[in-house]
């Protein structure tokens, strides 16, 4: 990746820069085995979800990977990808869209695929577009899945009555229609994506035949001690859900990836600027790049890197303090680390691929910007 220095290992970046400020250690070909094991595996079109993480760096290494189609959620993401990847395709796929950015994305940036959940949500939609060359996929919500991080549907999603009368609405105003739903972020049930395309047989049988199918994200990454199934059972749990649908062979269909593309594809070198007993204070918290350390139930690993010296055989549990004046950044739980942890070390915090860098704010003037190129 040019313009970014190269590293053989962590240990080198530490050896090398010596950094008092977070790094973000990008693997350019983790992320390309990711990209090319979940293309193989879909039988359709994968769309990265820019939200997890829009890095222009990790952009790039997803474009380069063969990634040409983007789940945007704003005009912000839909700029972005279109000035960046000129022949790239950015789908709408927020449910609720300001007017201002549903005319910008579709005069200035040829934005055509757009999703709904709500009656006054179309007709804002049809409302705001000249033309009626638009493909809008309506979002389902979905029943609670087990082992899931996060449950999108609290939020989005119409049910079923609602999901037959908007396809009709599209059809009627000459649109495309498709079907959309997301099981929830980091999601470890295969299962759940049956459910979910069991509804979308329900809306069928009362609907338009749709054009699109989006089966969303919420694919899980292999975080450490989470346990969740291989990226297999989840492609095979949705080919068997399609085929009971019986679709059409020019129906399209798509998915949303984002941390599974990209958890192990980035991990961060944080230094120890105190320590206090069994308190280790950071130069990155949860204001950062550790914000869904904090939001989730997720852990990362965490290691101790010293250079010129060895570590001590025995652990201790250590509290993580992050670097801003307030009280709430603080990781939950504590760390085993070697028991001789100092001020001047530095941790690796693995798997930060997603939602990191996306999440930081700049609160108190701490932000984490330095990216470097690791092989291994």
């Amino acid at each position: 990746m040019s313009g970014l220095q190269q590293f053989e290992s962590i240990e080198e970046v530490a050896d090398v820069l010596a950094p008092g400020e977070p790094v973000y250690c990008l693997r350019p070909a983790a992320l390309a085995r990711h990209v090319r094991r979940f293309v193989a595996l879909f039988p359709g079109t994968v769309l990265y979800a820019v939200k997890c993480n829009p890095h222009p760096w990790v952009l790039d290494a997803l474009s380069a990977a063969g990634i040409k189609h983007f789940d945007t959620a704003s005009l912000s993401e839909i700029a972005l990808i279109a000035a960046r990847y000129p022949g790239a395709t950015c789908y709408f796929m927020h449910p609720v869209k300001s007017r201002a950015a549903i005319r910008a994305a579709y005069a200035h940036h040829g934005v055509r695929h757009y999703v709904v959940d709500h009656p006054d949500e179309l007709a804002k939609l049809l409302a705001e577009t000249p033309g009626r060359d638009l493909t809008v996929v309506v979002r389902l919500k979905t029943p609670p899945a087990a082992n899931t991080v996060y449950d999108l549907s609290s939020k989005f999603g119409c049910d079923v009555e609602t999901a037959v009368a908007l396809l009709r609405d599209v059809e009627a105003a000459g649109c495309r229609g498709g079907i959309a739903f997301h099981v929830g972020s980091q999601c470890g049930s295969p299962a759940s994506f049956t459910t979910a395309l069991g509804l979308v047989g329900e809306v069928m049988m009362r609907a338009p035949v749709p054009a699109v199918i989006d089966v969303g994200g919420g694919f899980p990454a292999a975080y450490a001690g989470a346990g969740v199934p291989p990226l297999e059972d989840f492609m095979r749990a949705i080919e068997q859900g399609l085929e009971r649908l019986g679709l059409p062979g020019a129906t399209q269909v798509l998915a949303e990836p984002g941390r599974a593309l990209v958890a192990d594809a980035c991990s961060l070198l944080v230094q120890v600027h105190l320590r206090k007993d069994d308190a280790l204070y950071l130069n990155d918290g949860v204001f950062g790049s550790l914000a869904e350390m904090a939001l989730s139930s997720l852990r990362m690993p965490v290691r101790l890197v010293r250079r010129g010296a060895a570590t001590a055989r025995e652990s201790r549990a250590f509290k993580l303090y992050g670097p801003t004046c307030d009280s709430l950044d603080v990781l939950p739980g504590t760390f085993d680390l070697p028991a001789d942890a100092r001020e001047g070390d530095w941790l690796e915090i693995g798997q930060l691929g997603a939602y990191s860098n996306a999440l930081a704010t700049r609160f108190n003037g701490f932000f984490p910007e330095t990216c470097v190129v690791v092989d291994s």
